[in-house]
């Protein structure tokens, strides 16, 4: 059985009750796979990236094969995105507003309006990108900067709160790529980049926790845990995005970032990645 998000954010929970930990969000117009029911509790694999989780059963709505088939298909040729961090939609069935957050995907729109379910629904067009943006530094720094403070939450990938990689997730869709949601996943994506010196604007940078304060300067003689734990993304070779308590912007090099409020190298750089 499928299900659709009408809410703007829906909480993926790691288990099926309100105190577990979040471990990712859905946006509005996302699908689901319900791959079993609970009481009070769906158990949902989502549609765009695999992740799995628990829902609340009032929290999405399930399809029938006819609206899920037509609906999926809208979805797979929709290039439209919410472009601003939050920006409100209003249904034409009952003029009531939605708010919806950065990289929403809109199926089925034209001109201000789109439509998910037989609704339509009136948005300003100039919160809109119709399509994939170029990769550039201009550009991705004009997607960016309405995130910066955005403070650090667990799970979260929408403009009020994101993780590491639910930034990096949000903001690579809005260039047409579609990653998973995970750091330790994002990495096994794209072209390899062996060194940074080589890099451009929109590779994404991963680190893990080996010892960035060892003596050594070369990053491969650090001894520690060489699990992906972090991402972020390169506004050019010196520089780097990422949420770490806050999106904030710091400065990065062959060791890794390089935190100007500690005044040390807080992340260690494991490897770097092209996926525009």
């Amino acid at each position: 059985m499928y299900a659709v998000v009408l809410h703007s954010i829906v909480p993926v929970r790691t288990e099926p009750r309100e105190g577990a930990e979040q471990s990712t969000q859905l946006l509005f117009g996302e699908l689901c796979r319900i791959t079993e029911s609970l009481p009070r509790w769906y158990k949902i694999r989502n549609e765009a990236d695999s992740e799995e989780g628990y829902v609340d059963y009032k929290m999405i709505t399930p399809m029938s094969d006819e609206e899920y088939a037509a609906y999926a298909k809208a979805l797979a040729s929709a290039t439209a995105r919410v472009m601003l961090p939050m920006t409100y939609a209003v249904s034409e069935n009952n003029q009531q507003t939605l708010p919806l957050t950065l990289a929403t995907l809109l199926p089925n729109y034209h001109d201000g309006q789109f439509e998910v379910l037989g609704v339509s629904f009136r948005i300003d067009a100039a919160a809109v990108v119709t399509q994939a943006l170029p990769m550039n530094p201009n550009t991705l720094m004009q997607v960016t900067r309405f995130l910066l403070n955005t403070p650090y939450l667990w799970g979260g990938k929408n403009a009020l709160g994101l993780d590491c990689s639910g930034l990096t997730q949000t903001v690579m869709s809005l260039f047409g790529v579609q990653l998973p949601r995970n750091a330790s996943q994002q990495v096994k994506c794209g072209d390899e980049v062996k060194h940074l010196k080589d890099s451009r604007a929109g590779d994404l940078v991963f680190f893990d926790h080996a010892d960035t304060n060892c003596a050594d300067t070369e990053p491969n003689n650090c001894k520690g845990d060489t699990r992906i734990t972090h991402v972020g993304i390169l506004l050019d070779s010196e520089r780097v995005i990422h949420c770490s308590g806050r999106v904030k912007i710091e400065s990065i090099d062959e060791r890794g970032i390089f935190g100007a409020e500690q005044r040390l190298y807080t992340h260690h750089l494991a490897a770097i990645r092209r996926m525009v």
